[in-house]
């Protein structure tokens, strides 16, 4: 295992090449001048010019990529074009609240997708399992600024119950945290409804049931175990879109995290943010899903041997 996880971690050093040669080349190809913007539109060519050389924009893409590469190895992201920070601690500062905000919606999706995808696999064609297969489809089939919008008319403009923007607070965290968690919540929860039912049907488990134990024994720990392999594959992928998507999340709820600030660099093309938010993002997708295959090998013995 120690060497599995070795090797993935290997891979990971040629994605984040790539991944950061992209960027550089996407944005030297994104229309609009960081210098122009942040000198304004009567600045002269001469100023112009002398800002481009200052930030290193007067060389070429490969130049400036092997410069951050080199820089990067060394913990240096550069500085905010825009505000002059670090870029490590405006990451560090925002990625805190996203993983915040992340976790919680998906620790609230796995833990409702899971009950209710077992609770629907053993109430099979009752009005239970009807009701929630027509919930599942009306959440996946929700846009989350949609429903974002919704819960705030709901419940914040109407029931005053929890604020409708900022960051602080646990109430903060509510609102937003339910927005996000409806999609991956309504995925795994079809997911775990359609694999306890196959596992559920298999053959040991009808022995089980016949040899008189339990009920609540076959299901928790017999079937259960086995029907968790494609479910955690599953979260993990929903995992890195729970990334993507909170950008909009924190958006709309005003909140101070990494999507946002990467919104904000994007329309001022402040280069290193966005660099450096994306590669962040591509350590955290990887790591997480390194994180995900263990536990299913921990999970099914079967794939160990893989």
């Amino acid at each position: 295992m120690a060497l599995y996880i070795c090797k993935r971690v290997a891979q990971l050093v040629p994605l984040l090449l790539v991944i950061a040669f992209v960027v550089f080349v996407a944005l030297s190809l994104a229309p609009g001048d960081p210098t122009t913007l942040l000198l304004g539109q009567n600045a002269t060519p001469d100023e112009v010019a002398r800002l481009n050389h200052e930030l290193g924009l007067d060389r070429s893409v490969v130049v400036q990529y092997f410069s951050f590469i080199g820089d990067a190895l060394r913990g240096d992201l550069g500085e905010s074009y825009r505000s002059g920070r670090d870029v490590v601690s405006e990451l560090g500062r925002t990625a805190s609240v996203s993983a915040t905000l992340a976790v919680t919606a998906m620790v609230l999706a796995v833990i409702v997708g899971v009950g209710v995808g077992i609770l629907t696999a053993v109430k099979q064609y009752s009005w239970i399992d009807n009701v929630v297969r027509v919930g599942v489809l009306a959440l996946v089939s929700m846009p989350v600024f949609w429903l974002a919008i919704l819960l705030i008319i709901l419940f914040s403009v109407k029931l005053s119950i929890f604020p409708a923007f900022g960051w602080g607070t646990y109430g903060h965290l509510v609102l937003p945290a339910l927005a996000l968690s409806t999609y991956p919540l309504a995925v795994i929860t079809r997911l775990t409804r359609s694999s306890m039912l196959e596992v559920l049907g298999s053959d040991y488990v009808r022995t089980a049931r016949a040899a008189g134990m339990p009920e609540r024994m076959v299901v928790l720990k017999y079937a259960l175990k086995n029907a968790l392999g494609p479910v955690l594959t599953v979260v993990g992928l929903q995992f890195g879109a729970l990334i993507g998507g909170a950008v909009l999340t924190e958006t709309i709820f005003g909140i101070p995290g990494m999507g946002r600030l990467m919104v904000t660099a994007i329309e001022g093309r402040d280069y290193p943010i966005v660099r450096g938010a994306v590669l962040l993002g591509t350590v955290v997708f990887v790591l997480l899903n390194l994180a995900v295959d263990v536990l299913y090998k921990w999970v099914d013995p079967r794939q160990r041997g893989l």
